[in-house]
């Protein structure tokens, strides 16, 4: 079977591909892959290995060979599931891998947000502390998660874990039923109960025609004003004209967002134009761990050898 991976700089160099190349006959390896170029890298592969290149119709009618797409991710919106469908294609994603990475990342955000650590360094590193008349210096409010309410929208497995590490803090956790469901399932709250309870609200849905900008204006007007949202999902959950706004007028508390609509995003992106102290933006690493990216590779090669026994 021949293969390439259209766009293996998304992982970091340390990772080793070796699994995945002990199960194919060839394996090229490409570092990025713009879309006038899809074609003519794919047109004589059995195996496509794609994170974040786009793969629609038009591209698998002209791949006659084509058997098999590996997307080196959990979600396959750069995939058209229906065409590959058509052409007999079948379309294999990974799960699991990051479920530690995610939720290390999430309380990382959390205990830097309300615990101010980076804030007070900086003070101490302008000389504040040296100059203090007192043994310590304060930043902005330190803030105990112990109590705190945090909701949860998704309840897959990084989910579950974060339930268990806010747990562990003392947290009080609400798992949101998707919106306007009935009946509410056993153990959750609805989608605008957990709004107006949560002082943190956590993503962890996939981007589906239902979820894109679930978060809109009229969800940050049922937000407590002090709330904390963040995203390590998809950003098109999000409204981000709409954020913006509730940032800028303090209809919620803050921001912290791993995930934009467009990613790369432009830099007049509309969050990243004077960005209020609020709000803090990641370059889509929650997920990047060194050892989630391994593991990730390695249920690539898993998922070609259990294609090949089919």
């Amino acid at each position: 079977m021949k293969a390439v991976f259209l766009d293996q700089q998304t992982f970091i160099p340390s990772i080793s591909m070796d699994v995945i190349a002990d199960q194919l006959d060839n394996l090229t390896l490409y570092p990025t892959t713009q879309a006038c170029d899809v074609l003519k890298r794919c047109c004589d592969v059995d195996v496509i290995i794609t994170n974040k290149v786009i793969i629609n119709s038009d591209i698998m009618a002209k791949l006659p060979k084509l058997k098999l797409i590996c997307v080196a991710a959990t979600g396959t919106n750069n995939i058209d599931i229906n065409a590959a469908k058509k052409h007999n294609i079948v379309v294999m994603n990974v799960a699991g891998y990051s479920t530690s990475s995610v939720s290390q990342y999430v309380f990382t955000g959390l205990l830097n947000f309300f615990t101010k650590t980076a804030e007070n360094s900086q003070k101490a590193n302008r000389g504040e502390w040296s100059n203090s008349q007192t043994f310590c210096i304060h930043a902005s409010k330190f803030d105990e998660l112990s109590s705190k309410t945090i909701g949860l929208v998704g309840y897959g497995d990084i989910a579950k874990q974060i339930e268990k590490v806010a747990i562990a803090f003392g947290m009080k956790v609400l798992i949101a039923e998707r919106l306007n469901h009935q009946p509410i399932r056993t153990g959750r709250v609805s989608f605008d109960a957990m709004l107006e309870q949560a002082d943190i609200v956590s993503l962890h849905c996939p981007q589906t025609p239902d979820t894109e900008k679930l978060f809109s204006h009229s969800v940050f007007e049922k937000m407590q004003s002090h709330a904390l949202l963040i995203n390590t999902a998809r950003g098109a959950i999000i409204d981000e004209d709409a954020l913006a706004y509730a940032l800028k007028n303090h209809l919620i508390g803050g921001a912290i967002l791993d995930v934009l609509t467009q990613e790369p995003p432009s830099s007049e992106h509309i969050l990243l134009q004077s960005m209020p102290s609020n709000l803090i933006v990641t370059a889509h690493i929650a997920w990047s761990s060194q050892q989630a990216q391994q593991k990730l590779i390695n249920l690539i090669a898993q998922n070609i050898a259990k294609f090949k026994s089919m």
